[in-house]
């Protein structure tokens, strides 16, 4: 598929690695916002028997996918997986085992952007959205960092941008 989209402009003003970190911090609002379910206790007696277990565990699986996403990022930034196992209690070949499907993915997504749909009329981005439509991104995310306090421009604000001269650098393997 060599059709362009306007998406497609619009992401090359990023790095891989910029496009990573708002793929992130878009899995890391979710952690959030699926965690601040959890504070209120006035609708306690609205949830049925193991409710709130539910949503505790729904937690773990988005902290996954948040882990996941920070792998992604850490190793589009030049991190070893030395550096990454360490925090994750585990040796360096276990680390890339781990993560070696995601990374694959993400690496594949950007050499094949797009899949037809099964009627084979529609394309579907193989990116996480974030990372698909970055301008839509920062600014979802800058608006929820400024109202959760954080700060205005919080995350747009950090992000490497890609200098229009110069060939973007391969994934790091």
């Amino acid at each position: 598929m060599t059709e362009t989209t306007p998406y497609d402009d619009d992401r090359a003003r990023f790095t891989r690695q910029a496009l990573a970190r708002l793929v992130l911090c878009d899995h890391a609002v979710d952690v959030a916002d699926a965690a601040s379910g959890l504070v209120a206790t006035e609708n306690d007696v609205d949830t049925g028997p193991g409710g709130r277990v539910s949503q505790a565990f729904q937690l773990i699986e988005l902290a996954e996918r948040a882990l996941a996403s920070a792998v992604v990022f850490e190793r589009e930034r030049g991190s070893s997986w030395a550096e990454i196992a360490q925090y994750l209690g585990i040796g360096p070949a276990e680390a890339e085992e781990r993560f070696a499907a995601v990374l694959g993915e993400w690496g594949t997504a950007f050499d094949v952007p797009y899949r037809l749909d099964e009627t084979g009329r529609k394309r579907i981005p193989q990116l996480p959205t974030a990372a698909y439509d970055p301008a839509w991104a920062c600014e979802k995310l800058d608006r929820w960092a400024s109202l959760q306090n954080i700060g205005i421009d919080a995350v747009s604000s950090g992000l490497a941008m890609a200098d229009p001269e110069e060939e973007p650098p391969p994934a790091v393997p």
